[in-house]
């Protein structure tokens, strides 16, 4: 299997250059030029024609790397289980599981009945198991995505959903890459397709209590899920009945149902304002009601739970404080101020969530830059205990996912380190006992014990601590602080949006690894891995410190010698990608190399224009420069596109995508442009796939192609190729 982009028509000589046709547009008084904005325009032949020699010419430039891309597709092919399954998650009265097969880009869904209903201890499908034979006695195949994505360049599965009942299967499919699904309906009992089509969704489909209705939501013009619709089964959707819509441009909308299946629940979200409409199913003519009216500002989120016998609702919300609080109320509408404290605020742990069971709740928190999950049991008289599951590693990642089923006595979790594979344990809430049900295999003898894991410490320009998580092999930097030399390090960030890169695993980072490498994520402000504060900090009129804390963690791990500027490489993707511009920008004098993924790198010209998807709703993350001066002076003082210097860059990868519907190609394509008509000596690369869209391409081989892609220009940067 070879990468389809190894194979060039013809060889360019010079790289692409794109005719600057000026637009001038002013705003506040201010006036910009913008010489590259006709590379915005789709559709044009010359455009596409652009796109495609600057492939050409990326493709030539890294030619002499064809060896060591294959090598590292190899290195990851080899390492990979490719004929695996999942641990099987119980929900009503089935076992539900995944298989993946070797020589396939795509897996299938499956299930058993449960043989015990008063068993919780997973079955434990056969690992070798043919892609014709059965994993489990009585294993039923859902879905064979290999079939479904079929005589297709693009497939993304939007989400699937098992009727109450078990008998029949939602399911969407993307088959283009701008994220707009069709969903289809299976019967599970003949296998065939009903005759329900529901074209143009956002992702998957919730089910009713009663399995007769779907409910889904739909986007407007500018990519903002702003309706939500319940369509009967056997209608066609044209008499769809429309069940909200969000008129506030800032406001997303999703629907869902609640573990104990008696609500269905509408939220309506700004970045910084929540709102909440429930449905009871043990009362369904009353329609949705507004459990509590937005409040700028005020962030909740509800779920069902039975405490002392009583029905309650759960609100998560931040009325009490930043990092939010955790309270009950009655399962009506009821105020903010009404609600009765159950975790108070606390400033040192940042309450993420809550997942409520028949008798305890999860709640996901992080306390110093730690995710940690933590149990409260349930008894007749409320909470009997609180405490933390608790683990060995000092750095490490853990939440909870598989849980569907509201009477379980079990907690599914998934644990890693940047050292330990993804991991599936199942914690016993009655014995308190924690069972390892599988940890990702990694082929050819991999032992954890070979990397060592560290958490650093960097000063920012304001004096504030910024946590750096990194991982190498295990002796690749003896020496460091007084023996034999650094090691090239490929550091990442994102700071955006409160996302939160915490320490995770990747059997290509081994790649990076065993040449000598080390990886480092920094947790830079904008990410949420330090609390609200944290994501305030790197937001709006404080973005600047998005960068240099980025800017800092880099200093750092030179000046402590962990690496040099020669042998560092900065990554980020999407709003990273933002990040890795504007780094690019400040200091282009600490990096060998920057790869830029997706990259929001015209955000100035995207935060001008309202009918850009997503625009209104970032408003509240980026501000609004078309309304505000101060803000466009803001943002034009960081966007990378806006300044691009006559200087001397590192070298440049960036890649994108010709469907995204999130960050436009173009944003990276002006990027590019600009760079080498301005830049001294630029050594810039644009990398567009044309089948694609925000999450790249689909598949797993051609994932992997992609990725090693990249990693064989980062060892090119390190030296190590």
């Amino acid at each position: 299997m070879t990468d389809p982009v190894e194979q060039p028509v013809s060889t360019p000589v010079a790289p692409p250059v794109a005719p600057p046709r000026p637009v001038t547009t002013e705003h506040h008084g201010r006036t910009r030029v913008d010489d590259y904005d006709w590379l915005r325009d789709k559709e044009s032949p010359e455009v596409v024609a652009h796109l495609e020699a600057e492939n050409a010419w990326t493709e030539a430039r890294t030619a002499h790397l064809a060896g060591l891309r294959q090598s590292i597709f190899d290195e990851i092919k080899a390492r990979t289980r490719e004929t695996d399954l999942s641990v099987p998650t119980r929900n009503r009265g089935h076992w539900y599981y995944a298989r993946s097969f070797e020589g396939r880009e795509y897996g299938a869904s499956c299930r058993v009945p449960v043989a015990d209903p008063d068993d919780w201890t997973p079955p434990t499908p056969a690992e070798d198991a043919s892609p014709d034979e059965p994993a489990l006695p009585g294993e039923e195949v859902l879905l064979d995505l290999n079939a479904l994505a079929e005589g297709h360049d693009f497939f993304s599965l939007g989400g699937s959903s098992i009727s109450p009942d078990g008998t029949l299967l939602a399911y969407s499919v993307d088959v283009v890459g701008d994220e707009r699904y069709t969903v289809r309906i299976l019967d599970l009992g003949t296998h065939e397709l009903r005759s329900d089509v529901i074209e143009g969704v956002l992702g998957g489909v919730t089910w009713d209590r009663a399995g007769e209705n779907v409910y889904y939501s739909t986007v407007d013009e500018s990519w903002r899920a702003d309706k939500i619709w319940r369509h009967a089964l056997g209608t066609p959707q044209s008499e769809d009945e429309l069940v909200h819509h969000e008129t506030d441009g800032r406001f997303f909308v999703g629907l869902g149902r609640t573990r104990s299946d008696r609500f269905l629940v509408i939220a309506a979200g700004s970045k910084i304002t929540s709102e909440y409409r429930v449905l009871d199913a043990d009362d369904p003519d009353a329609g949705f009601r507004v459990f509590c009216e937005r409040r700028e500002g005020v962030e909740y989120s509800l779920d069902h739970a039975v405490i002392s016998g009583e029905d309650r609702f759960l609100v998560l919300h931040n009325a009490t404080g930043p990092d939010f609080e955790l309270a009950t109320a009655p399962i009506e509408p009821t105020p903010a101020e009404q609600w009765q404290p159950l975790i108070a605020h606390d400033p040192a742990t940042r309450l993420e969530d809550v997942d409520a069971f028949a008798g305890h709740l999860v709640v996901h928190q992080r306390s110093e830059g730690l995710t940690q999950l933590r149990i409260l049991e349930l008894g007749d008289a409320g909470v009997t205990d609180d405490y933390l599951v608790e683990f060995d590693e000092p750095v490490y990642t853990v939440g909870s996912g598989g849980n569907p089923a509201f009477s379980q006595p079990t907690v599914r979790l998934g644990y890693t380190t940047m050292a330990v594979p993804a991991s599936v344990y199942d914690y016993d809430v009655r014995t308190r006992e924690l069972q390892l049900r599988r940890r990702t295999p990694v082929l050819g003898g991999y032992d954890a014990a070979d990397y060592e894991e560290h958490r650093l410490w960097a000063t920012a320009d304001d004096g504030e601590q910024v946590p750096i998580s990194i991982v190498a092999r295990r002796g690749s930097r003896e020496g460091v602080g007084g023996g034999t030399g650094p090691v090239p390090v490929l550091l990442y960030g994102y700071g955006a949006y409160e996302m939160s890169i915490d320490p995770y695993f990747s059997i290509a980072r081994l790649s990076l690894l065993d040449r000598g490498g080390a990886f480092a994520i920094a947790h830079v402000r904008g990410g949420g891995e330090m609390g609200r504060r944290w994501y305030d900090g790197g937001k709006m009129q404080h973005k600047q410190h998005t960068f240099s804390d980025f800017i800092a963690c880099a200093r750092h791990l030179v000046d402590t010698g962990w690496t040099t500027p020669e042998h560092l490489v900065a990554e980020g993707a999407s709003a990273g990608g933002l990040l890795a511009g504007a780094v690019a920008n400040q200091a282009p004098e600490l990096f060998g190399g920057v790869v830029a993924g997706v990259p929001f790198v015209d955000n100035l010209t995207t935060m001008l224009d309202a009918s850009l998807p997503l625009t209104v709703t970032e408003y509240d993350e980026w501000g609004d420069p078309a309304s505000d001066p101060d803000v466009y002076d803001y943002i034009a003082s960081y966007a990378p596109y806006d300044n691009v210097a006559a200087v001397r860059y590192p070298p440049i990868l960036a890649e994108t995508s010709f469907n995204d519907t999130r960050v436009l190609y173009v944003e990276p394509a002006k990027w590019v442009a600009r760079l080498r008509a301005t830049a001294l000596d630029p050594d810039v690369l644009l990398r567009t796939e044309m089948s694609a869209g925000h999450g790249g391409v689909s598949g797993r081989y051609k994932a992997w192609h992609d990725r090693a892609f990249s990693l064989a220009w980062i060892l090119d940067r390190m030296g190590l190729a």
